[in-house]
């Protein structure tokens, strides 16, 4: 009853500040109404490689105007996670003002400036700005190659003259778009000092557009409706031939497990000292606790609560929290989620160890907090220094590290203390509806196939298959430029991804014990958990057949803190996988006799 209420009282409290959340982002969006002549604040983001999302640098590295008049614009926690570094920028759009060719500042580009924007120019820069929290994307320059063969005889072109075309609705901005000048260039071809005077043109243009759908734009550019149809068609394509493959093996093995049940029911009716076979020869040690029940139930917390934080994303996605470009809404989330979630894992981990008939609790509590936490805080590390080393925004701030250090001392660690103690004091035993054996019986020797890695491969296949197109579209919007909007197909994946991996653990469980081995527990862990495996492997594809990522930055960073994802992913999914057999083997041998 306890153990009940702790976890209604939990999950309730979960929701509720989760709801609040959700409300505060929603009301941070951009709702100013202006007069003609304000002054609307535009802020200078970030430069970086076109191709490369992680390297990023502040806006100014680069020699650009300076009015000295420039303030850095205060970010909340999930908003420097993302990298942004807002500055106001040295463009006045007053509000319903247009100006033609306006000189932002003239300044005589040295060799060493000429070679910072040539070098820029050759890497494909990009600059970002926001406009009443709009975003604003253009190229810092262009390169000359028609004709020539040899790269040395490119040209390079700095773009000195931007031309903002702004749409307005009555008293509020709607929409903003940034064109270069073709026609007005620098150019950086050689090293030589040279004469630049940076140039800004405003339109001011109204639209009838209503301001609540100003970010409607960025939702459609993501899913045009021949994109759209073709997505959902290869998502329900999917889905049907995974849910099909499933149902004819969810058909064989219930097939195979009530001629099992028929069997042994005539076994018991026959003569008595008939032999068993199969998994009922093994019921005395089929509950036979794992060995490193520390780390197996600490796994176990861990996965479940990431699964807890999954679905409360998924259920702040589906009410409309994350659309485009709200900043660091998902990375605040995320930590907010994880810090209050840590109580789950401490009760579930803590809980599953003393039913284990556990003694060092205190242990296992450290082990949970500490096991995805662990190699998360120490990729960390070494891909902060690898930022800081490049000097780019993806490197964090001393402030926002003693956020994130306080947040886990003062939330993460008590409510993971406070489940442990939970935990320990529900005093759950371990409902075996078998006896277990003082001595366990000898596996016999199995086929190479029935192993635990080729298990492993067979188990991870079929759940990937289900979620691979969808990685696509994924990939492509956390580590590209594409915007991800539709999560209802995310979460229909998701759903899926769940069904398919606790079925084919199940199976694979039945066989394992039909070849009478025992040892099911943390195989049914590594199995389920086998998909973040596959997804790491279709990190390697993407990064090299479907992206132009490139430099030592950014391939740490994405095979860095993909490992982190897919390790996510496996303590996840492994106690979907475990859970789930765990309720099958319970089933089964409760349907029999043993002696």
């Amino acid at each position: 009853m306890g153990r009940n209420k702790f976890s209604s009282l939990l999950i309730g409290f979960s929701i509720s500040i989760f709801s609040f959340y959700g409300i505060l982002v929603r009301s941070d969006a951009s709702d100013h109404r202006y007069n003609e002549g304000d002054n609307v604040p535009l802020y200078a983001n970030k430069v970086g490689p076109f191709h490369n999302p992680s390297e990023t640098y502040r806006y100014f590295d680069l020699p650009f105007c300076v009015t000295g008049k420039e303030k850095d614009k205060t970010e909340a926690l999930g908003e420097v996670l993302n990298g942004d570094r807002l500055v106001s920028a040295p463009y006045a759009l007053d509000f319903k003002k247009d100006k033609d060719s306006n000189s932002v500042c003239k300044k005589k580009l040295t060799k060493e400036q000429v070679a910072l924007f040539r070098e820029a120019v050759k890497k494909d820069y990009y600059f970002q700005m926001y406009y009443d929290d709009l975003p604003i994307w253009g190229f810092i320059g262009t390169m000359d190659k028609e004709g020539k063969a040899d790269p040395s005889e490119y040209k390079y072109f700095l773009y000195k003259h931007i031309q903002f075309d702004v749409l307005y609705n009555k008293d509020r901005v709607i929409e903003i778009s940034a064109r270069m000048d073709p026609h007005s260039v620098v150019d950086l071809t050689e090293d030589k000092e040279v004469d630049a005077e940076f140039l800004y043109t405003v339109k001011w243009k109204e639209t009838d557009i209503p301001f609540e759908k100003r970010m409607e734009k960025y939702s459609q550019s993501s899913s045009l409706p021949n994109h759209l149809e073709i997505h959902w068609f290869s998502i329900i394509n999917s889905c049907v031939t995974v849910l099909l493959l499933t149902g004819f093996l969810a058909t064989i093995l219930m097939r195979v497990l009530k001629n099992d049940f028929m069997k042994y029911a005539q076994d018991e009716e026959g003569a008595d000292d008939q032999e068993e076979t199969g998994w009922k020869y093994i019921h005395g040690d089929v509950f036979r606790f794992p060995k490193s029940k520390s780390l197996f139930s600490a796994a176990l917390g861990s996965g479940t609560q990431l699964f807890t934080l999954t679905i409360f994303i998924f259920m702040l996605a589906l009410v409309g929290v994350f659309y485009p470009y709200n900043r660091g809404a998902l990375f605040t989330a995320l930590v907010v989620i994880y810090a209050l979630t840590s109580g789950i894992a401490g009760y579930t981990a803590t809980s599953f160890y003393i039913q284990l008939e556990g003694s060092n609790w205190v242990r296992n509590l450290l082990l949970t907090g500490c096991l995805f936490c662990g190699p998360l805080f120490l990729m960390f590390c070494f891909l902060n220094t690898v930022a800081i080393a490049y000097s780019a925004t993806a490197a964090l701030p001393f402030g926002t590290i003693l956020v994130i250090v306080l947040i886990w001392t003062l939330v993460t660690s008590p409510l993971l203390v406070l489940g442990g103690i939970a935990g320990k004091n529900s005093r759950a035993e371990f409902q075996a509806p078998v006896r277990t054996t003082k001595y366990p019986r000898e596996i016999p020797p199995l086929p190479w196939y029935r192993s635990t890695t080729p298990q492993m491969a067979m188990a991870g296949f079929l759940p990937f298959s289900a979620i691979y197109i969808e990685l696509y579209y994924i990939f492509a919007s956390v580590w590209g430029h594409r915007i991800y909007t539709i999560y209802s197909i995310l979460f229909i994946v998701f759903i899926i991804l769940l069904i398919v991996t606790a079925f084919i653990t199940v199976a694979l469980t039945y066989f394992q014990l039909a070849a009478e081995d025992h040892g099911w527990w943390w195989r049914s862990f590594l199995c389920g958990g086998s998909t973040g495996l596959f997804i790491y492997g279709y990190c390697l594809y993407y990064y090299y057949a479907r992206s132009n990522m490139s430099g030592f930055m950014q391939t740490s960073f994405f095979f860095g803190y993909m490992a982190c994802i897919c390790y996510g992913f496996f303590l996840m999914l492994g106690s979907v996988g475990f859970r789930a057999s765990l309720l099958f083997v319970r089933h089964i041998y409760r349907s029999i006799k043993c002696e």
